[in-house]
């Protein structure tokens, strides 16, 4: 006799990231919403190789997982300080911006103590059942199981890019990404000639902390990256209004060939540095060469450099071939260990691949996403796909900043309950992104004396 299937879920979230994590606090408080959210992971984890001692977040405390769209929700930022007896001296502290470790870590807190959270649970496929019209949610490992939901949202987060150049060495001992940056850093113990590849803020972390690791010791560290000016992250108020659901609207509704050339065009807004970790660095350089000149101490910052050609060299080590962006001049640099601080990009997960026929992908093979957050599915699926940090094409460099994470779990979470779950506001923005409506013409005033044309007949 076969048993009854339990009721299928409402929502269930593939992978526990801070962007599917803030959904599940926001769904756990949900009235008639029944979610679920699995992660290949024994326990939740926040790029832990760039958890630097002294690292800060770049978004103030209130971009946690539930506080920009319910400040009242027990899994705030602000209700985890008290329970680990630290609001006074959060208090004291007079710091907008958290210890990235400290981030990490509210995030665990939440994650352990959420009952929809489940790790150790990796999606290995992802089915669409037509006769049932739900989802199926296949897991592997140990625990084999398949779950039923009408609506699946997948935050499975980036992977390290390594650039093409550097695709001959990508085995090499001595090149890594810097995602694995503290727990590779001791292997650097013996390298003598150091290169940071990348001006975004890991690639600023990583080198101010081997500026401090390794001063006085003779190593040559180097940073280089193709960016023609270490220009710090935009922070002013009226800048950030870019990361606003008011620019996310005005940023979807442009068409596709004008999006895809804004983002790389707006890097300053979510791929420099911090203006604080860039003036860490000089102050760094100006304290220690006190007394020398400025060339005594072996630091190159190579900034207009591209990386064009990277080997192992004939006699050891590495050689990479560079170009001046600018003047298009070539020079060999010789090094003895790279960290790639080359940032990250979506890749579609191959749990997607019996569903990929159903998919409507866009001509460059992405994901074609509403306002909503849910991708476009052929005819008959009724089922609700959504993506989370997977759609930068079509609503920008909003997409993945902390900062509009609450919001737009708020977003997916009222479009699958059909219902405003939480009432998010109509204006976020002091800032008019699009231009006025187009309006007629106006035609001039008839001279004085002139007799008005007689009015056509309708």
């Amino acid at each position: 006799m076969d048993l009854p299937q339990p009721e299928p879920y409402d929502l269930i979230g593939v992978g526990i990231g801070p962007f599917n994590l803030s959904l599940a606090a926001l769904a756990d408080r949900a009235d008639g919403v029944d979610a679920l959210f699995l992660d290949a992971r024994p326990e939740f984890r926040w790029h832990p190789g760039m958890l630097v001692d002294g690292a800060r977040m770049q978004v103030p405390f209130l971009a946690d997982l539930v506080s920009l769209v319910d400040p009242t929700n027990p899994w705030s930022f602000l209700n985890y300080l008290r329970h680990q007896e630290r609001l006074l001296p959060f208090y004291f502290a007079e710091r907008f911006q958290l210890p990235r470790r400290e981030y990490e870590h509210y995030c665990r807190w939440a994650a352990d103590r959420l009952p929809n959270c489940r790790f150790g649970r990796p999606v290995t496929a992802l089915h669409w059942d037509a006769e049932e019209e739900l989802f199926r949610v296949v897991t592997g490992g140990p625990a084999a199981e398949e779950h039923r939901a009408r609506n699946v949202v997948l935050g499975v987060g980036t992977e390290p890019v390594h650039p093409e150049a550097f695709a001959p060495l990508r085995a090499h001992p001595a090149v890594w990404h810097s995602a694995e940056y503290l727990h590779r850093r001791d292997t650097l113990a013996g390298a003598r000639d150091i290169t940071v590849v990348g001006s975004g803020q890991s690639g600023a972390e990583a080198f101010l902390d081997l500026l401090r690791l390794r001063a006085g010791d003779g190593t040559r560290l180097r940073w280089l990256t193709r960016t023609r000016a270490l220009a710090p992250m935009e922070y002013s108020k009226l800048g950030l209004e870019q990361f606003t659901p008011d620019y996310t609207r005005y940023f979807h509704g442009l068409p596709a060939d004008t999006r895809d050339a804004l983002v790389p065009a707006q890097w300053q807004l979510h791929k420099a540095a911090s203006a604080e970790t860039l003036a860490e660095i000089h102050d760094h350089l100006y304290e220690r060469t006190v007394g020398r000149p400025l060339d005594a101490d072996p630091v190159e910052i190579l900034p207009g450099t591209a990386v064009t050609e990277a080997a192992a060299g004939p006699c050891g080590g590495l050689e990479l071939h560079c170009r001046h962006v600018d003047s298009g001049r070539r020079h060999l640099v010789r090094t003895d260990a790279v960290v790639l601080a080359t940032g990250y990009r979506a890749v579609r997960p191959a749990l997607l691949d019996p569903v990929a026929d159903l998919v409507d992908w866009d001509e460059h093979g992405r994901y074609r996403v509403d306002l909503d957050h849910r991708v476009a599915l052929r005819p008959g699926v009724t089922g609700g796909l959504y993506v989370q940090n997977a759609e930068l094409h079509t609503h920008g460099v909003g997409t993945p900043d902390l900062g509009l994470g609450a919001h737009r779990a708020a977003v997916i979470l009222n479009a699958v309950a059909g219902k405003p779950l939480h009432p998010l506001p109509h204006r976020t923005a002091w800032t008019t992104f699009a231009p006025p409506a187009s309006v007629p013409p106006v035609l001039p005033r008839p001279q004085e004396g002139h007799v008005r044309a007689a009015a056509a007949p309708r």
